[in-house]
């Protein structure tokens, strides 16, 4: 029959011995990131992206969510040959794809204008 042994002191100090020494002081608040956290132009800049984010992830997945619908509870529907021999499941299919890449398109658009002039706004009135 064994038993159960411990394997003894840990390799490692816990944390009431390293309050001893003072390696648990956390250095003062930075007043830097309040400063820029409360700035109107940075709150502007989440706001923004935040929200357009929202909005091209809500069209991403309707338009998603969309088709995988349709090829649940309407196969004939994307079963009907569209063009000769391929089926509209199929032009369908490949707008779900084109779809994602323009929405990231807008995304970047966006971010190249809006959000890097706010960015640099946001800069130069910190470095002020």
């Amino acid at each position: 029959m064994s038993t159960l042994q411990t394997a003894g002191p840990s390799a490692t100090p816990d944390a009431r011995s390293l309050q001893g020494a003072g390696a648990l002081d956390m250095p003062e608040p930075d007043h830097r990131l309040d400063r820029i956290a409360e700035h109107p132009t940075f709150k502007t800049l989440v706001h923004e992206r935040t929200r357009f984010g929202w909005i091209l992830t809500g069209l991403m997945l309707a338009v998603y969510f969309g088709f995988i619908g349709l090829i649940a509870f309407d196969k004939a529907l994307l079963a009907t040959k569209v063009g000769g021999t391929a089926s509209l499941g199929f032009y369908m299919g490949m707008f779900v794809i084109v779809f994602a890449f323009v929405l990231t398109g807008l995304y970047v658009a966006r971010a190249n204008t809006r959000y890097d002039r706010l960015s640099s706004d946001l800069i130069r009135s910190l470095a002020k």
